[in-house]
């Protein structure tokens, strides 16, 4: 039944796609060539050129979409995930399409390339609004008991307590939660009250009785010896078969399944700053650095002046930080402190330091004195976005006392950061910042980036824990 339901909405949702896909196709050639828009010059081409193209448009978006994994089920999957697949799904079909076009297009036939760039950016738009609409209907129908799939949970334990709490708390994936199976035949209710439909060994009988979709084989650690017997009893049931091992508490930073040569492994410690994603947040530091760097110039030249005329000493400060996978790097600020300042070793500034100068007052209280850093990002030793970088002998004190410390170096050290916009800098609560350092880890994106970026740059310069 499962495999048949997947089959129906795999044809429904690539049936709307094309739909869409060959609406923006022919929207763009009315937009190019009869709206008046863009003057015609060289003569509207035929109709029927563009109208054989859909078919090519067919195969290739079917083909790229079904490839791209557009079809595979999506329930409880991250709608900014499916979105990033549709952008890159979107983009890679119109080039090849181009390809296409050019590999097959007739004598004297030549194609518009402004059609191609409205087709992109239509395309890209309707199947963004279509999947988008599409499921809001679709979790609508499930709240309301339409389209479940019947799911039971092989075990007990804190695993299988926090499967069904998701479950329950979010109807819109349309799973419906049957039961449990235990290992000890007297228990009757299961975690948080899921009634027990019998014991591992039960499970073939309860699979013939009952209309199940999904197992989910969720074993407590002293239950594992169990499995063997568990997938035997599942034999060769048309099941969906799901495992989740209850090893999540040794995870410490988004654990993932990878493959490699056919072996599932799981990762314990993964993070989205990974592959393509490290390249694009990289190639975003590059250009923002640049940007910033040309447009607060005349800032950072007054500063320096101001600096050279208000105390002796040298205009920047530099201090050894640490950054991605522990690596040490020398940090540039502008000096805010008499060059005496750490005679009696590092510490923390205190309310009304003596050892900070009047104009490094003003800077530290603006973060102006952090500009510098720019530098450090075009340089490749921190990001503009990412969890503050610290000092090895304070993170030496920290590491002892604070659980997880050390993963907020998994990603580069930022000018600003997820806990900084939220008011963890500065003399605050290390516990506090680590928490909000490891959820900005966790949950990386370049939206939660660009969002930090413009909180910062719009309410997060004034600090008021610096002194």
């Amino acid at each position: 039944m499962l495999k048949q339901k997947r089959q129906i909405f795999e044809f429904f949702f690539m049936a709307t796609d094309l739909i869409v896909v060959s609406g923006a196709w022919l929207l763009s050639y009315w937009i190019r060539f009869k709206s008046g828009l863009v003057p015609v010059t060289k003569g509207i081409p035929s109709f029927d050129h563009y109208l054989t193209m859909l078919l090519f448009i067919w195969l290739i978006w079917a083909f790229v979409f079904r490839r791209m994994g557009l079809y595979r089920p999506m329930r409880g999957v991250r709608r900014t995930h499916e979105l990033w697949l549709l952008l890159n799904a979107n983009a890679f079909a119109v080039l090849l399409l181009i390809s296409v076009t050019y590999l097959v297009r007739e004598k004297n036939v030549e194609f518009s390339r402004l059609v191609f760039v409205y087709f992109g950016a239509f395309a890209t738009v309707f199947t963004v609004l279509q999947r988008s609409l599409l499921r809001v209907l679709l979790r609508e129908l499930r709240r309301r008991g339409y389209n479940l799939r019947y799911m039971l949970i092989v075990g007990s334990g804190q695993v299988a307590g926090d499967i069904a709490s998701r479950i329950r708390l979010h109807r819109e994936l349309g799973m419906q939660l049957v039961g449990c199976l235990t290992r000890d035949k007297e228990e009757v209710k299961g975690p948080r009250g899921v009634p027990v439909l019998g014991t591992y060994k039960d499970l073939s009988r309860v699979l013939d009785r009952m209309d199940i979709d999904q197992v989910v084989v969720a074993l407590p650690l002293v239950d594992n010896e169990y499995l063997p017997e568990v997938m035997e009893e599942i034999g060769d049931s048309l099941v969906d078969v799901k495992v989740v091992p209850d090893i999540y508490q040794f995870v410490t930073l988004g654990g993932t399944i990878e493959e490699f040569e056919g072996l599932p492994v799981i990762s314990l410690r993964s993070t989205p700053l990974e592959g393509f994603n490290r390249f694009l947040k990289r190639w975003l530091d590059i250009t923002f650095s640049a940007i910033f760097l040309v447009l607060f110039s005349p800032l950072l030249l007054l500063i320096t002046l101001i600096i050279k005329l208000t105390s002796e000493g040298p205009i920047f400060y530099r201090q050894e930080r640490v950054s991605y996978d522990g690596s040490p790097f020398s940090i540039l600020k502008f000096r805010t402190m008499y060059t005496d300042a750490e005679m009696q070793g590092p510490g923390w500034t205190t309310e009304n330091d003596s050892r900070v100068t009047p104009v490094g007052k003003f800077l530290r209280s603006w973060s102006l004195d952090e500009l510098p850093q720019l530098i450090n990002v075009l340089r490749g030793d921190m990001s503009i976005v990412g969890p503050r970088p610290e000092r090895p002998i304070f993170i030496k004190e920290f590491r002892q006392r604070v659980p997880r410390y050390m993963l907020r170096h998994k990603v580069p050290a930022g000018m600003t950061g997820w806990a900084q916009i939220n008011g963890w800098r500065g003399d605050t609560s290390i516990d506090k910042r680590i928490e909000f350092d490891l959820y900005y880890i966790e949950n990386w994106s370049v939206i939660l980036d660009l969002k930090i970026l413009f909180m910062t740059l719009f309410k997060g310069l004034r600090d008021r824990n610096a002194y």
